[in-house]
């Protein structure tokens, strides 16, 4: 492909072509693509780094700065990665040296920074001026190698100097630390795991390469983030993700650990205050949150009102990530609460799964995890074989030299006399000991204190430990097995230092299970309390505290010439049923209304009723809750409450109605009673089964009384076994009961009778 675009590219800077602008243009892009891809965005999958990464190691090895030495300005380290390897902006070599120093971004930082190097809250690092750095253990362990041939070196941009290909170390960089980038087209995203997990997947490899998924993954259970957390999901969703090479994981915060009911700590985050008051504490957030954009998140829930159930939030973190959330009440579900924060913010993440990796042809491919360890090994074992041939080679220089001193001792009275006497004592002895020209110069720089017997017993002591080295090397190299063999070993000696026990090597993301976030019910997120709601003549309604009972209700303040409409006792999760007379049902939440102070508002600022309807009936919503509908003309149905509940301000259209007809009655239906009672303007009484009303989601329904004049003034539901009751008039309070109502039980839609003595002149059931 380099070949068909070269011969379309001018041989000289003056020089011209012609050319179809639909290809030079595509053969350019090609090019800028393919150079995106493999020399910046994506990570190779044998170091897990890319060149930027690379380079600013080289350049810190190359300045010396391990461990044990001390730190150097950040400035001077960009300077010689940019001066003499990376040719490109300070910024972008600073940010990626920056990110390899934070131990919030990278599980296991290659850079030890000393300075501000930026926060968890989300702040940027100081200026290179202002800060220091140099090498951690573990860039130490990723480049461990790189004198030993165990990698190709290239020329760098300029030709000045030299630097490595890919890094030699065992140090699982790529799944320990992760990467993630966006190239032309392609883009990868890989997360960090525990290094010490990822090393025995890779022991499982070698001891079976043909190992099935599900056992790698007894190893490898998930990344291991640092930042902690939990990862939430299916075993498995994620053995789809590791085998496919791509997915998502749902990441959660963790709740810091507290005592549960049985007095043992659990993470509940629930932390117990006096007066029975508690809060939650946050103590880890999902990987890749910055924590003061997640404190703001959660302070506009707030502001917003979408979660009314939650009070405050405080930050209050030291050393440690400490996130305190405040209920509204001490009544607040925790369990709700922290599903709604999983729900509405970044406390509950999904982090995406993409092992778009460049193999070690540098082609760029997404790899299930068996097969990207797979590669790894490979590669290892080649850097193994490499060190081996390096080695071979180093001792068979030194085997040449240690001959050439114990040719020198066995003659060394000859030696000294060739020096003494000829011009050129290095040709004479080469031809006169069969010599080489290495083995000849270096006895001639051979100092006179090492001509002793004790040189010469040490000497034939280093050429057979030296021989069976070389003889073991040599079956290294010959032997898979023992390829093999040796690497295991390896591994194992870094497993040590990275192990589970370790402070550096345990894991910090806990693996639990956990169900979908689930959509929260509105009356769970408001704080559960007793009302009266009250509604005026006039149409003013508001919600005071507590049950009133009936006896207080005349209590009850209202604007001049204004009185009490209607008075029921509810929950502010309650929902309230408001019937006009035009047949419109609306809905209005309890924890909407005023408060009981006042007045209260307008009912008509909260729904669009007609301005000539007037309200008929307010009632509480019960779940499973019925109707019975009855309009002026004597026609009626049942209704189940949630089908006439509405969720707009212009309500739901229940009850159809004949002209200059209105709805009459809505009576709740207890779940005992059988029979309806229905009483006309006319004054006429008539008792029928209530199996005989259909239920309707809505309509005119059926005829419950007919009449001749006028139209019906009252209906109400019984059990027919108890009698039927209506309220004595006066202000006794007392009922009255009538259990013989054979003379009025007629089939529904009669006409009826006069009722029986004593009923009340209003023609009004209470």
């Amino acid at each position: 492909m380099a070949n068909d675009i070269d011969d379309h590219l001018p041989s000289a800077p003056g020089d011209s072509i012609d050319t179809r602008f639909d290809s030079a243009l595509s053969e350019r892009y090609l090019v800028y693509a393919l150079s995106t891809i493999t020399a910046r965005s994506l990570p190779d999958l044998r170091d897990g780094l890319k060149p930027v990464h690379r380079r600013l190691l080289w350049a810190m090895r190359s300045m010396r700065l391990d461990p044990g030495q001390g730190y150097k300005k950040s400035a001077r380290v960009v300077g010689d990665v940019i001066g003499k390897f990376h040719p490109h902006g300070d910024t972008a070599v600073y940010d990626a040296m920056v990110r390899l120093a934070q131990d919030f971004s990278l599980r296991y930082p290659l850079v030890d920074g000393q300075g501000n190097f930026g926060n968890i809250d989300g702040d940027n690092a100081a200026a290179y001026r202002y800060t220091e750095a140099r090498l951690t253990r573990v860039a130490v362990d990723l480049m461990q190698g790189l004198d030993e041939g165990t990698v190709d070196f290239r020329p760098t941009y300029n030709g000045e100097d030299e630097e490595p290909e890919i890094m030699p170390g065992l140090f699982p960089n790529l799944l320990a630390n992760g990467s993630s980038g966006i190239a032309v087209g392609m883009a990868t995203n890989i997360p960090p795991h525990n290094a010490a997990e990822v090393i025995d997947a890779a022991l499982l490899l070698i001891d079976n390469p043909k190992a099935e998924l599900s056992e790698l993954l007894a190893h490898v259970r998930g990344p291991d983030f640092p930042t902690g957390g939990i990862l939430a999901d299916s075993a498995e969703t994620i053995a789809h993700a590791y085998e496919t090479g791509r997915g998502s994981f749902r990441v959660r915060a963790r709740f810091s650990t507290g005592r549960g009911e049985d007095g043992a700590w659990e993470e509940t985050g629930i932390e117990k205050l006096a007066g029975g008051t508690w809060q939650l504490v946050v103590s880890e957030i999902p990987y890749g949150v910055a924590k003061g954009k997640l404190i703001e998140q959660i302070a506009q829930l707030i502001a917003d009102k979408k979660l009314p159930i939650l009070d405050d939030v405080r930050d209050e973190s030291a050393e440690d990530l400490r996130i305190v959330l405040v209920p509204k009440s001490r009544n607040v579900d925790p369990d709700v609460l922290k599903e709604s924060l999983y729900r509405l913010s970044d406390l509950e993440n999904r982090f995406g799964l993409n092992l778009n990796v460049l193999d070690a042809t540098r082609t760029p491919k997404v790899m299930g995890l068996h097969q990207l360890l797979t590669e790894w090994l490979q590669h290892q074992i080649i850097v193994l074989v490499r060190r081996a041939e390096h080695r071979i080679g180093k001792i068979d220089d030194r085997l040449e030299l240690v001959a050439g001193y114990l040719i020198a001792f066995l003659n060394l009275d000859r030696v000294i006399e060739i020096i003494r006497t000829e011009d050129e004592p290095k040709a004479v002895m080469i031809a006169e000991f069969s010599l080489t020209d290495r083995q000849a110069e270096a006895i001639l720089n051979m100092r006179l204190r090492s001509l002793r017997k004790l040189e010469e017993m040490e000497l034939k002591r280093e050429q057979d430990a030296l021989a069976a080295e070389r003889e073991d090397l040599a079956k290294l190299i010959d032997s898979p097995a023992r390829q093999r063999t040796r690497l295991k070993r390896d591994l194992a000696a870094l497993r040590a230092i990275y192990g589970p026990d370790t402070a550096i090597g345990a894991r910090r993301t806990t693996l639990a299970e956990a169900a979908p976030t689930r959509d929260i019910p509105l009356d769970a997120m408001i704080e559960k309390e007793p009302v009266t709601v009250i509604l005026s003549k006039r149409g003013w309604i508001r919600a005071q505290r507590g049950h009133v009972t009936p006896e207080n209700w005349a209590d009850f303040k209202f604007k001049e010439g204004d009185e009490l409409a209607f008075a029921v006792h509810a929950q502010t999760t309650d929902k309230l049923l408001i019937a006009a007379s035009d047949g419109r049902f609306y809905t209005v939440g309890a924890d909407k209304l005023p408060g009981g102070r006042g007045f209260g508002e307008p009912l008509r600022l909260m729904v669009d009723i007609d301005s000539d309807a007037r309200i008929v009936a307010m009632i509480p919503v019960v779940p499973e809750g019925r109707l019975l509908l009855a309009s002026s003309t004597g026609h009626g149905f049942i209704a189940q409450m949630n089908d006439v509940t509405a969720e707009t301000r212009k309500g739901r259209n229940v009850v159809n109605l004949k002209p200059k007809a209105h709805l009459a009655r809505v009576r709740v239906l207890a779940p005992d009673h059988d029979s309806v009672a229905v009483v006309g303007e006319n004054r006429k009484l008539v008792v029928f089964p209530l199996a005989e009303v259909p239920v309707m989601t809505r309509g005119q329904g059926v005829m419950l009384q007919r009449y001749r004049d006028g139209g019906l003034s009252d209906v109400t539901s019984f059990a027919f076994a108890e009698g039927l009751s209506w309220t004595m008039g006066g202000d006794s309070g007392r009922t009255r009961t009538e259990t013989d109502l054979t003379p009025w039980r007629v089939a529904r839609g009669g006409s009826g009778r006069m009722p029986p003595t004593g009923f009340p002149r209003n023609n009004r059931f209470d």
